[in-house]
């Protein structure tokens, strides 16, 4: 299908509209389940669950394989989590938080000047969601997307020159980041019972793990609950970090319900990836998810992705996993065959 270049969902967004166009309205037996975000979020019911991180390099080594216990329980039942005392200051996501927010508030023909173009394979950028399937079901949402690390891998020509402490503010957090994920790659490998370096090396290590940063703005919506910010999938990466300003959006299928995220203060949303769930054959959950949108606040998130590279790595559940009661869940898969067979699935 032909797809012709969506307009920008801010500029529908802000040209007025009281009827969001016909390419975002969602299945009927999607709409069901939409709801108002704010409502949502004050429902009961099971909860993400939280983890506090900072006994998770503790010398007690009671006090760290209780942190590990909950990280395990956390990974295996939900496979999503917001991680609390997880060693980046408030003051340096502030910082990204506010360096992503001007970006956006820039004219969108300032914005543009940072266009990706997604037919010709260059999807660093600014960009909006393409129909990819034959309903040309679109998204409420715009984005910017680029690789952050490893420093080497960047390209710094397409980051965004204004505001003009974007690119120091995003390395600095990118680097801070990368701690955090071999912290956890750590901690989940121990929680496997394997040796602790294992799961980073399995998913490339510090030369060839790469960390995608996807900035999600989410515009005000005039019909929010026919429209949706990100379709419901699972993140084909290895592990995803989020945080976000603060408006509730995020949803997670849990035990058959849609489950709102709590917004925690200060804290990041940590997914269990496709990579992982299949490295571990099943034991950590890469959970279903999907973004609301709202009538009264912009939502914005920064999400990074960190994913195995593409062609160098086979993967599949790691020997240690496997047993003859539990045999290997998925077929041996490179990065890029599993990109590959989501998409087939997906069409």
């Amino acid at each position: 299908m032909a797809s012709s270049i969506a307009p920008r969902v801010e500029s529908l967004a802000s040209s007025g509209i009281q009827s969001i166009p016909k390419e975002y309205i969602r299945p009927k037996e999607e709409l069901a389940s939409i709801g108002n975000v704010f409502e949502e979020e004050k429902k009961g019911g099971p909860q993400v669950p939280t983890i506090d991180l900072k006994d998770i390099e503790s010398e007690d080594t009671k006090v760290r394989e209780r942190c590990l216990q909950e990280l395990k329980k956390a990974a295996m039942e939900w496979g999503v989590m917001h991680l609390v005392n997880h060693g980046i200051s408030d003051q340096l996501m502030d910082r990204v938080r506010i360096a992503g927010q001007k970006f956006f508030e820039l004219p969108i023909e300032k914005k543009e000047k940072y266009a990706n173009d997604q037919a010709s394979g260059k999807i660093q950028g600014y960009g909006s969601k393409l129909a990819n399937n034959a309903s040309g079901q679109l998204e409420w949402i715009d984005y910017f997307f680029h690789l952050v690390f490893p420093e080497d891998k960047r390209d710094l020509s397409i980051w965004p020159k204004t505001p003009s402490e974007y690119t120091e503010v995003t390395s600095e957090y990118a680097r801070q980041l990368r701690g955090l994920a071999s912290k956890i790659l750590s901690a989940l490998s121990l929680c496997l019972g394997l040796e602790e370096g294992r799961l980073e090396k399995e998913v490339g290590g510090l030369e060839e793990l790469l960390l995608q940063m996807k900035i999600n703005y989410y515009p005000k919506c005039p019909q929010p609950e026919l429209a949706l910010g990100v379709e419901a999938h699972t993140d084909v990466s290895a592990l995803t970090f989020i945080f976000h300003n603060m408006v509730p959006g995020l949803q997670l299928f849990y035990e058959g319900k849609w489950i709102t995220a709590k917004c925690v203060p200060n804290s990041i949303i940590m997914h269990i990836g496709d990579t992982i769930e299949i490295l571990s054959n099943g034991k950590f959950k890469s959970i279903l998810h999907r973004g609301l949108v709202n009538k009264e606040k912009v939502r914005i998130s920064w999400a990074v992705f960190c994913e195995p590279p593409k062609e160098k790595i086979i993967l599949k559940p790691l020997p240690e996993t496997v047993s003859e009661t539990e045999p290997p869940l998925l077929p041996p898969r490179t990065f890029a065959q599993l990109i590959q067979h989501k998409l087939f699935k997906k069409t």
